[in-house]
Order: C-alpha cells, then sequence, then structure tokens
C-alpha cells in the first residue's frame, strides 16, 4: 500500500515546487537575510555612534511600521478622528484610513547605512565640487559643551536647494538631521533615498485639521525621543536675498507640549548660509512669473550643461564660477533655560497666549541668524557697487568701499573682525566671478552694474545689507 506509484500532472507538480520554494524563501531564507543584515546594520550604528555628539536615537532605529501604527492610534490622533466624525458626519473608519494615509507619508524610515556611506559621501562631494566652504561659529565653546542627550534643533535661512547638502555635510561628524521636505522631491526614486535619510514629507500649506493632528504628534514624538531636526523657518527659498520672517507652524509644533522640567531639554542652534553665487537665483527672482518656470526636460538639459561645463573643469576653474560658500553656527538658544529665566511653561498656556510666546521665541531665532549671516565677496562687492549706481569703480576702489561696509557692520554690532576683511585680490576675485555670470560689465579695470542685471544684484547685496 505504501509503495504504490502516485503520478501527477507535470504543471500541478511545477506549481508544487514552486509554492515549495517559496515557503522555503519567506520562513527561512529572507528571516535569516532580514536577522543578518540588521544585525550588520546595528554594528554600523554602533560604531557611528562613538564619533557623534548627538547620537542616534532609538526611535531612529525603530520599524517604520510601528511608528507608524503608534501614529494611527494616538490619543490625541484618535480624539481629532471622533471630532471629525461628528462635525463632517464621516465614517470612523474612513477617517481611520485617511490618518493611516497620512502617517504612511510622514514617517521617514532612516537608514544609517545610507545615511552615512551613501548621502554624506554624496554631499560633501557635491559641496567640496561646486564651492569652497566656509566654517565659523560665534559661541564654538557652547556647541562643543552641548548636553548629548538634548534635542538639537538648527534653525536656518534659506536660500538655496544646496542648503540641505551643505548643512549636513557639515553636522554629519556630529548628528544625523532629520528635515522637512515638501510634496516637490516625492518621486522616485528621490522619495526612497530622502525617507532613508530620515527626512520626511511635509504638505506644505495643508488646512486639512485632521492631517495637521498627524504631523504635529510625529513632531512631537521625534522631538521627544530626542531626534536632531533641521528647519526652514521662512519655509520657503528667499525670493528677493533677504532674511524672511519665521514662520510659527513648525516651532509651534515643538514647543506647544514643552514642559521645561520634565522634559529632555529642547536646544535651538542658529545657522546662518549664504553665496557667492546661486545656481537658481534668477529662477528665485522669477518665481512669480508661472509662466517662466523652466519644465523638467529644461531641467535636465541645465544640469547635463551644468555637469558639462564643470567635470572636467579644475577647482580654480569652478571656483571662478561659484566663488564661496559660507556657513555660520550662532548662539544656541536653550529652551530649559529661557523658559526658567522667563517663567515660560508654554504646555499651560491657552492657544492665544503660547502663540505670541513662541513669536518672540521665532523672532530671537532669526535675529541669532541674521547676526551671525557670512559676508562674502560677491554679496559685499554687490552692496558696494550698488552704493556708487551707475559710477564705473575699479577693483581697488571697490575693495575700499568693502572695507568700509565692514567697518560700518562692526560699528554697528556685527560680530565679524577687521582682520576678517577680504584682500583685494579676493574681491578682485568676486567681481571676475560676477563678470563670468553677467551681472557686472567691466572695461579697463573699471566695473559697473550692468542694466539688465540690477535686480539680481540686489538680490546678492540684500543678504548681507541688514548687517550695515
Amino acid at each position: 500500500m505504501l509503495s504504490a506509484e502516485v503520478s501527477l500532472p507535470l504543471w500541478l507538480y511545477l506549481a508544487l515546487l514552486a509554492l515549495a520554494g517559496y515557503a522555503l524563501v519567506m520562513s527561512v531564507l529572507f528571516p535569516g537575510a532580514r536577522w543578518f543584515l540588521r544585525r550588520r546594520l546595528n554594528l554600523a550604528v554602533e560604531r557611528i555612534n562613538t564619533s557623534l555628539q548627538i547620537k542616534i536615537r532609538p526611535l531612529q532605529q525603530t520599524r517604520r511600521q510601528v511608528l507608524i501604527d503608534q501614529l494611527i492610534f494616538d490619543q490625541d490622533v484618535l480624539a481629532m478622528i471622533e471630532q471629525t466624525s461628528r462635525e463632517q458626519d464621516v465614517p470612523r473608519q474612513v477617517l481611520q484610513q485617511r490618518v493611516r494615509v497620512f502617517a504612511r507619508e510622514i514617517v521617514p524610515a532612516f537608514n544609517a547605512y545610507i545615511y552615512y556611506r551613501v548621502f554624506y559621501w554624496l554631499a560633501k562631494r557635491m559641496s567640496r565640487f561646486i564651492y569652497r566652504i566656509r566654517v565659523g561659529a560665534s559661541h564654538p565653546r557652547r556647541l562643543r559643551q552641548l548636553d548629548p542627550e538634548s534635542t538639537v534643533v538648527f534653525v536656518m535661512n534659506h536660500r538655496s536647494n544646496m542648503d540641505y547638502i551643505l548643512v549636513s555635510y557639515l553636522a554629519a561628524e556630529r548628528a544625523a538631521l532629520s528635515y522637512a521636505v515638501g510634496e516637490w522631491a516625492r518621486i522616485f526614486p528621490l522619495e526612497t533615498l530622502i525617507r532613508a535619510m530620515g527626512a520626511f514629507f511635509v504638505r506644505r500649506n495643508s488646512r486639512d485639521p485632521l492631517y495637521r493632528k498627524v504631523l504635529e504628534r510625529y513632531i512631537h514624538l521625534a522631538t521627544g525621543n530626542g531626534v536632531c531636526q533641521a528647519v526652514f523657518p521662512e519655509g520657503r527659498l528667499s525670493r528677493d536675498g533677504k532674511p524672511g520672517e519665521a514662520r510659527l507652524g513648525f516651532l509651534d509644533y515643538i514647543l506647544r507640549h514643552y514642559d521645561w522640567q520634565r522634559d529632555r531639554s529642547v536646544v535651538f542652534i542658529p545657522v546662518a548660509i549664504n553665496y557667492d553665487h546661486i545656481l537658481e537665483d534668477e529662477n528665485l527672482l522669477d518665481w512669480d512669473d508661472r509662466a517662466g518656470h523652466p519644465s523638467a526636460m529644461e531641467h535636465c538639459k541645465r544640469l547635463g550643461s551644468f555637469l558639462r561645463r564643470n567635470l572636467l573643469a579644475g577647482p580654480r576653474r569652478r571656483f571662478a564660477r561659484y566663488g564661496y560658500a559660507g556657513v555660520n553656527f550662532g548662539e544656541p538658544l536653550d529652551m530649559g533655560e529661557y523658559s526658567k529665566e522667563h517663567g515660560l511653561d508654554l504646555n499651560r498656556l491657552d492657544k492665544e497666549q503660547r502663540i505670541a510666546k513662541v513669536a518672540d521665541i521665532a523672532s530671537l531665532l532669526m535675529a541669532r541668524v541674521q547676526q551671525v549671516m557670512p559676508v562674502l565677496p560677491a554679496p559685499l562687492a554687490a552692496l558696494a557697487l550698488l552704493r556708487n549706481a551707475g559710477k564705473p569703480l575699479t577693483s581697488l576702489e571697490i575693495a575700499g568701499a568693502c572695507d568700509d561696509i565692514i567697518d560700518e557692520m562692526i560699528a554697528g554690532g556685527s560680530p565679524m573682525k577687521k582682520s576678517e576683511k577680504p584682500r583685494p585680490r579676493t574681491v578682485q576675485n568676486a567681481l571676475h566671478l560676477m563678470l563670468e555670470h553677467g551681472l557686472v560689465l567691466e572695461q579697463d579695470d573699471h566695473f559697473r552694474i550692468h542694466p539688465d542685471k540690477s535686480g539680481l544684484l540686489e538680490f546678492y547685496a540684500n543678504s548681507i545689507r541688514h548687517l550695515v
């Protein structure tokens, strides 16, 4: 009986064989591979943490699905679902599904290996490829003495899309930053890479209270667990070159439940960014003209032209085209100390009182950002030319005018030093950079503003005009 033969059709035998193979892979090989990769990743995180001032937090190593579930079943989110269901007469199941979509959209999938082995390498190469980088700090001792268990939030002005790359590269040896990124980046494969870098996507100007509640609770979860954040309070790139006013949404999400007596300390670090030349400067000036926006094909052509012009060019030639990028770190603001000094309990204030206090904090932070704005040669030369509009000046006369401007800045309380004044040769290099981009005209070493480019010159001069 047991030795009787059983015959099966070939198609059924192949189907059973495929199912057995699938079961073997899913039950044995995949779990083993996941365990091996997770172990290697944990070892990599441990090695990386030994060199970081602000460690990679356990929350950043938590499985993404766990964080999504935590947001979906957050008590405040559930209360908002209940309220919205009553007000809009929408079934709870429908709202729960919307919350699930919002949570999956927001929650990142941080991968330390990709951040430090891929993104950091790319950010470093790109930053150094395009610019010569200047870095400064007005209070270096305080930055070195930050509590490693605090939640650090970098508060930055927004000059260019290079800001993300530049600051991530400069801060990578001390912390892994988490950015809020707009919906423009939700395209494959960029979306996957951005999530792996720890960034999260935000719908700009969303009026949906349910979405705002999910976003608020994620930010509260991340900051409460010490995840290092990077914030652009202006909310958008500067259109005129001037530092803008801070929007309060993100800062309010961080601070509305903050209890300085019990919670982890929150430390804001002002970061000022400036450039001799911004790659997308003309696009920013023409932003309101929607018809003038380049198409995706035009973007690709510009990228190809950029690579063709610069891949084989030496560093001196690239420096003549793009100049310096400056990043200065300002005086940190410890919310624990600030709250204690001002007797401030933000979590106990009603909305109007809290918003007023957050606005004061935002103004203080933006003032500290503006105070340490890098004074680079090209914006300085632009300001000197605009002060003498219509009058051709030699490079030496422009260098002298730059010295006078810096003296005014120092007299006005700028933390600059006279030893930081640019040399005449540096000013001359900046003028040739501006000549390369058509901002000025030159004849016999006499420079004057190009009549069609005065708007761009104002754009660069406005970045430092507030210091005068």
